[in-house]
C-alpha cells in the first residue's frame, strides 16, 4: 500500500486548521476516553485503518484496555461502557451514517447525549465527531497507511 500524496505537506494551512480543531476538543471538557472511544467507532465506520490503528495506539498509551479496544464495535453488546459513553458513541454513528438514511440525527439520540453531557462538552463532542469524520475522508481519499506515523507498517 502506497499513500497517493500527503496532505500536510501539500495543504499546510489546511492541515494546521484541522489541527486547531484537535487542540480544542483535547482543552475541552470531554473525557480523553471519550475521544478517543469516538474517534476509534467513527473511523471503524468510516473504514479508516489508518485513524483505528492511530486512535488505538493512542487509546492504549493512555491507558485504555485491550477488552474496551477490542469491544468498541461492538459496544451495544457489551457491559464494558459508561452511560455517558454509549450516549457519545450513538450520537458518533448516527452522525457519521447520515447519508445511510436521509434524514438528522433522531431526537432520541440527541436526547441521551444531551442528558450526559453539559452543553459546551457536547459542542466538544460534536467538533469531535465532525473533525474525525474529516479526517478520516483525507486519510482514505490519500491512501493513508497504517502505522506509518509510529515509523512502522505491519
Amino acid at each position: 500500500m502506497k499513500q497517493r500524496m500527503n496532505v500536510a505537506e501539500l495543504a499546510p494551512e489546511a492541515y494546521r486548521a484541522m489541527q486547531g480543531l484537535e487542540r480544542y476538543t483535547a482543552s475541552s471538557d470531554l473525557p480523553h476516553t471519550t475521544r478517543e472511544l469516538v474517534k476509534i467507532r467513527v473511523s471503524q465506520i468510516n473504514g479508516c485503518g489508518f485513524c483505528v490503528d492511530m486512535h488505538c495506539h493512542d487509546a492504549k498509551a493512555a491507558g485504555e484496555s485491550d477488552e474496551r479496544l477490542y469491544a468498541v464495535a461492538a459496544w451495544r453488546e457489551t457491559p464494558f461502557f459508561t452511560e455517558a459513553e454509549r450516549a457519545a458513541l450513538a450520537l458518533a454513528e448516527e452522525a457519521t451514517r447520515l447519508c445511510d438514511r436521509g434524514e438528522t440525527v433522531p431526537d432520541e439520540v440527541w436526547a441521551e447525549a444531551e442528558r450526559h453531557y453539559e452543553p459546551e462538552t457536547l459542542a466538544a463532542l460534536v467538533v469531535t465527531i465532525s473533525t474525525i469524520n474529516a479526517w478520516n475522508r483525507i486519510a482514505v481519499i490519500t491512501r493513508a497507511v497504517p502505522g506509518t506515523l509510529r515509523g512502522r507498517t505491519a
